[in-house]
């Protein structure tokens, strides 16, 4: 089967031939009819591979969609020819994270050696998949595949980020989205959805901000040297409720943190670097604000995003790929040309 692999280091991933997986016990093998690409995955692939763990070649991709094709011994509870997508932060299934569904955050993966598809395991963006378990895969029904696949982490990752801070969100409040692409597309619709918070759109160019907009952004402003003060324009001196970071380098740490309010949340979801930090403490932050950085979300989200899907209140921006101009996504990614998200059809 065809695959798109990362193989060296600092070179651009490939498309290779690689021998169609079995599925061994317990584990369940998908035809992909979908998969995205992620800025996580430049990121791994712009760091050595020792850093996370991870053996070469790899196929990428840990947004993932398909139809069941096989199951292996002792798998029951989904049927042949299911239409589904991956939940990807695989866990144990047996910690107290596992039990409450919050697989992205198991306290056993590291020491069992269990990565995620795409970011360790093998990944979707080839004509197969391995899926380790059952209660791995969503059923999404009639859902296009191809429009759903990118809420396994372009949604789902917002998703939990915005959740945790709902009871900021009351009427008369202000969320500030930093980046406006893949992830930050879909925070907006979602803010829109989920409460009555008026939301300001931050962006690179004029084109993203009128993309912001047009997805539900009540204001967008340019993110430059100036856009703490334009920012603090618009929601006065009580500053921003929520901040939510899509890109996570140190200047729009430093543009979150100078917009947040009192009993403020910011949240770093963007994976820029390992060297940004945001300051916290009596004189560098407002009072009981808060400072995170969350990884991906639970699996129940991710049904509560399927289900949010069929209610038709998500219209997520794609750019279809084929396998094989599958490293052109790529290119497309890291050269910031995207609009919204490039998904990969086998």
């Amino acid at each position: 089967m065809k695959a798109l692999q990362y193989v060296t280091p600092g070179k651009e991933p490939e498309v290779r031939e690689i021998p169609k997986p079995e599925p061994g016990p317990g584990e369940v093998l998908l035809k992909v009819t979908a998969a995205g690409v992620c800025h996580s995955d430049d990121f791994v692939m712009n760091n050595p591979p020792e850093m996370f763990g991870i053996e070469l070649p790899l196929t990428l991709g840990h947004e993932g969609a398909g139809r069941v094709e096989a199951v292996g011994d002792g798998v029951k509870g989904i049927d042949i020819g299911t239409d589904v997508v991956v939940y990807g932060p695989w866990g144990c299934g047996n910690c107290w994270f596992c039990a409450q569904g919050q697989e992205n955050y198991c306290s056993r993966a590291a020491e069992l050696g269990i990565l995620p598809p795409g970011l360790g395991s093998p990944g979707a963006i080839a004509e197969y998949l391995i899926v380790d378990s059952p209660r791995h895969l969503v059923p999404i029904g009639d859902l296009d595949p191809v429009s759903t696949v990118p809420l396994t982490d372009a949604g789902l990752t917002p998703y939990h980020a915005i959740k945790r801070s709902m009871s900021k969100l009351r009427p008369g409040s202000w969320t500030v989205v930093i980046g406006s692409g893949g992830l930050g597309h879909v925070a907006i619709q979602l803010l829109r959805h989920l409460s009555s918070t008026r939301i300001i759109a931050l962006d690179v160019s004029d084109e993203k901000l009128d993309f912001a907009r047009s997805v539900g952004a009540h204001e967008a402003v340019l993110s430059d040297d100036k856009a703490a003060d334009n920012v603090r324009k618009i929601t006065g001196p009580a500053g921003a409720n929520l901040v939510l970071d899509f890109v996570g380098y140190q200047p729009t740490i430093d543009t979150a943190m100078a917009v947040a309010g009192v009993d403020s949340d910011v949240t770093v979801v963007g994976v820029g670097d390992f060297k940004s930090v945001a300051r916290i403490g009596f004189g560098s932050s407002p009072y009981e604000a808060t400072a995170t950085s969350p990884y991906w979300g639970a699996r129940s989200e991710l049904i509560e995003l399927i289900d949010l899907a069929h209610e038709g209140v998500l219209d997520i921006a794609v750019e279809r790929f084929t396998l094989d101009d599958a490293p052109e996504a790529y290119r497309k990614l890291a050269a910031g040309t995207l609009r919204g998200r490039a998904v990969v059809v086998p």
